[in-house]
């Protein structure tokens, strides 16, 4: 079965509860090639050895007769491995096909305590209101295990009966051995009579992200009645105390995960600013300019040439040439594209992070869309060169593709691999937004604003002659953690400053003079629209380059 999608009851009584896995790729995963600790199927997190369950239990779903897209599903994992002990269940929507992990652990090693112990006792967090004697059996129930002191819970239970679980169902880890985790992507609330206030269910991660932290997602759920933004939660996560990172894939293996799973990007069949390779920029007459300096100096192919640490400082900038061959620069050449790929570790190394970044020399002018109406913008949104990035995160348990971040001008989003398009068994294709090179998982038209006015900056994707197979056309710039000297970082990627000049004009008003011929009450919304919208939109200014980036050594904007 390829998911949860052919569950439909969400009362457990007399059946059998069914068993499910996970949903797979196209293709199957091959073998990579040898190395240390990389997709062996368990990760030594120093005291705690970890492996993870995608195999599931349905044990009970809220009552999604009414609304399926609101259903929401329970599972406690199965065919745990001998020795290893659940840390807690598991929960997804269930809408989308059944995807997800949680970690089991067992002690492989002891400083004194013992790094597991089962908990002293349980809380029923919450049950259905409309339970009574005669249906307790068609109910979930959702339990916190009380701790030992000195331990903390890392994840919750759900039964479909009243009982307490029993002690042995579950293991509490000792309090060093975690890290404080957060909830995010609310996936269940309900109002609760019984406790006069609203249940909720989130996802959970670690609050500290980026490849220098340690803290691991156990992949369980958080739940509360009581629970307020900036308090702290009553489970953690795990904590990743290996320093080696042994279950990061080496330089032979990242080579085969970007030949595996390498994402074609397609750009519109109408754009006019492709990408190219940096050096090609460089060759073709890009000039670095220096504050108080009126002419630009030539940039060397590799960039040797470019000031290198420091900080963005508005000393240095880099700029199109001005001798009638800034238009063949601008629409970038496809021929020489290469994309530029940083490795790194994610949730404490449980996850690698194959981060591939895509240059391309300028970045058109965006188009308003108010209702039906689009309006050509001839300066919004446009300036020299444009950084965009994916991420693909890969699971070191067993080397699978688990999703993929998308860049989307000054933000992005997280697409799990379920909802992504592939090509040429599990490569994912990416669909680049005309003029601004924004990424989408699909074709169509997006809109940076108001979905339900209809009224913002228009991105529109389609599939084109225009590709660049990341497979295939690729550079390793960086991968720390491999150590020194592993791989040679290229001199313009020290480059800290501006990949373009700041130029100071109101484009704004060229929105203005738009929304001031519309009609009075389209008007002020629109209006609305637009002045939330980043500054940054407004402004002609280059980006910095990939290492300046905040997710360059953090986590993801999203």
């Amino acid at each position: 079965m390829s998911g949860c999608r052919c569950l439909y009851w969400n009362r457990v009584t007399d059946f059998m509860a069914p068993v499910f896995d996970s949903f797979s790729l196209p293709s199957p995963i091959p073998h990579w090639p040898p190395g240390d600790g990389f997709a062996t199927g368990k990760i030594n997190l120093g005291e705690l050895e970890v492996c993870e369950i995608t195999k599931f239990e349905f044990i009970w779903g809220t009552d999604m007769s009414k609304n399926r897209r609101k259903g929401v599903n329970f599972f406690k994992p199965v065919e745990i491995p001998d020795g290893y002990f659940c840390l807690g269940h598991y929960s997804q929507p269930d809408e989308k096909p059944l995807r997800g992990f949680v970690l089991v652990a067992r002690e492989v090693s002891k400083s004194g305590s013992p790094a597991l112990l089962k908990p002293i006792d349980y809380t029923l967090v919450w049950c259905p209101d409309d339970w009574n004697e005669e249906n307790v059996h068609s109910h979930g129930y959702f339990w916190l295990p009380l701790a030992p002191e000195g331990y903390k819970a890392v994840g919750f239970i759900v039964t479909n009966k009243p009982a307490k679980p029993g002690l042995e169902e579950i293991r509490c880890v000792r309090d060093d051995l975690t890290e404080s985790c957060e909830p995010f992507g609310l996936l269940y609330n309900t109002h609760s009579k019984i406790a006069e206030s609203t249940f909720l269910v989130w996802k959970t991660r670690p609050c500290h992200r980026g490849m220098l932290e340690k803290g691991v997602s156990v992949g369980t759920f958080f739940c509360s009645c009581l629970w307020s933004p900036g308090d702290d939660l009553n489970i953690a996560c795990l904590k990743n105390l290996d320093v080696k990172k042994q279950s990061m894939p080496n330089l032979d293996q990242v080579h085969a995960l970007i030949k595996h799973y390498g994402p074609t990007f397609y750009f519109h069949p109408d754009e006019i600013y492709l990408p190219s390779s940096v050096p090609w920029f460089f060759e073709n007459g890009a000039l670095l300019y220096r504050k108080g300096e009126p002419e630009g100096e030539r940039i060397d192919p590799s960039g040797s040439n470019l000031p290198t640490g420091g900080r963005n400082d508005g000393e240095y900038w880099i700029d199109l040439p001005k001798d009638g061959t800034e238009k063949t620069l601008k629409r970038g050449n496809l021929e020489s594209a290469k994309l530029y790929v940083h490795v790194k570790p994610a949730l404490g190394g449980s996850f690698t992070d194959i981060v591939i970044w895509v240059f391309c020399p300028f970045n058109g002018p965006g188009c308003l869309k108010i209702g039906l109406m689009n309006y050509q913008l001839s300066r919004v949104g446009q300036h020299v060169c444009d950084w965009e990035h994916v991420a693909l995160r890969i699971s070191n348990f067993t080397g699978e593709l688990w999703s993929l971040y998308l860049s989307q001008h000054s933000g992005g989003v997280w697409v799990a691999a379920t909802d992504l398009e592939f090509i040429d068994g599990n490569k994912p294709i990416v669909y680049a937004s005309r003029n601004g090179h924004a990424h989408f998982p699909h074709p169509g038209e997006f809109l940076q604003g108001s979905a339900n006015l209809r009224i913002g900056i228009r991105n529109t994707a389609a599939p084109s002659k225009y590709s660049v197979d990341s497979s295939r056309d690729y550079e390793i710039v960086a991968a720390e953690y491999l150590g020194e000297g592993a791989v040679e970082e290229p001199c313009w990627l020290q480059y800290m400053r501006k990949w373009g000049p700041t130029t100071v004009h109101d484009s704004r008003a060229e929105v203005t003079r738009i929304v001031n011929r519309l009609p009075v009450g389209v008007r002020y919304a629109a209006a609305s629209v637009f002045n939330r919208l980043p500054n940054e939109l407004y402004g002609e200014d280059g980006p910095t380059g990939p290492k300046e980036k905040a997710s360059w050594m953090g986590d993801e904007k999203c």
